[in-house]
């Protein structure tokens, strides 16, 4: 195995030049940089990243604690991360905090032993523990996805954040449906205590009133952000001496869980009842009826977050910001409308 000493003796250069080049911290002349990194080509030398850690006390790796990583919006999230944080040189360390706050308080831990330099996280809905821990070892932080508040409604967040809008999105499905003549549009919330959970009731009962159609506690009912609790869920609702004719998923998981609970009751969507989902994803396009949702810049929120964080360590005084960043209504099918046909 090429050492960099080899490296070093084969461009002509000292070992101190070699390290200065691979590291970058030094200025070196252009064509001793391109000889260096010919050798480094040329011999196969790959730096010793442990030992370079040990040296500059950084390990250019970032911590990433998201549950429901099988969920296809957080694997493309994951991939935004990824790809922004190779960009800049930095690898990832990734945890699954499974939405318990003791695992995450744990896990969060874990990983800032591995000496990450900073953590991206998804906070669980009773993020106490991780608050108190990353404040307390004063670890570089960004939350992606779910929100944090303030300790006041005019202070800062207490770390930097960033997510997709909303409110004002699951307001628009409310207000396409009640457009297409639907008085009792249900809807099947995420986990209580997330802040997207939150912000989209809030945004179902905005679109309500638009429409002035009014709210009915007994069809919000909430899927856990999960498939099996989003099918139980929606059972409840069509056991109901006056269901819903229109049904609203707050994520793609509960999507899947009110499809099964709609096709073992005998209903179809949307000759019986239409069907919105909060979530994109990659075969929405490919079921029959075509799913109306609402797509959230996954990729970018990922990418996003790298970028926040890597301010925040160039920068550890800068203040704290929440980013959100806007979605796209994807008209289809499943809402009853028919399907757009291309101008020939």
């Amino acid at each position: 195995m090429a050492t960099m000493a080899d490296v070093a003796r084969s461009a002509g250069v000292s070992i101190a030049t070699v390290s200065h080049v691979l590291n970058d911290t030094r200025p070196v002349l252009p064509h001793t940089r391109q000889a260096v990194l010919d050798a480094v080509e040329e011999l196969g030398y790959t730096p010793n990243t442990l030992a370079r850690s040990l040296v500059t006390a950084r390990t250019r790796s970032i911590g990433l604690a998201v549950s429901a990583i099988s969920n296809p919006y957080f694997t493309e999230i994951l991939q935004g991360v990824e790809a922004a944080a190779l960009e800049h040189g930095y690898s990832l360390l990734i945890a699954d905090p499974h939405d318990d706050p003791a695992h995450e308080r744990k896990i969060v831990q874990l990983l800032h032993e591995r000496r990450v330099e900073g953590m991206i996280a998804a906070p669980s809905p009773e993020p106490g523990e991780l608050l108190a821990y990353l404040r307390r070892h004063r670890v570089p932080a960004v939350f992606l996805d779910r929100l944090v508040g303030p300790p006041t409604d005019d202070s800062p967040p207490l770390f930097d954040q960033v997510c997709a809008e909303s409110t004002e999105p699951t307001a628009g499905l409310v207000t396409h449906l009640s457009g297409l003549g639907h008085r009792r549009i249900g809807l099947v919330a995420g986990l209580p205590g997330l802040s997207t959970t939150t912000e989209r009731i809030t945004g179902y009962r905005l679109g309500l009133a638009a429409s002035g159609l009014p709210f009915d506690e007994r069809i919000l009912v909430h899927g856990d952000s999960e498939a099996a609790g989003a099918e139980r869920a929606t059972a409840e609702l069509l056991r109901l001496g006056s269901r819903p004719t229109a049904l609203i998923t707050a994520n793609n998981a509960m999507t899947i869980g009110a499809l099964r609970a709609l096709q073992s009751h005998g209903l179809s969507v949307p000759g019986d009842i239409a069907l919105c989902c909060f979530d994109d994803f990659a075969w929405a396009d490919l079921f029959s009826p075509r799913l109306t949702a609402v797509s959230q810049p996954s990729r970018d929120i990922g990418a996003r977050a790298v970028r926040m964080l890597l301010d925040r360590l160039a920068d550890p005084d800068r203040p704290t910001r929440t980013e959100r960043l806007p979605c796209t209504f994807v008209h289809r099918t499943s809402c009853g409308c028919p399907e757009e046909r291309n101008p020939s």
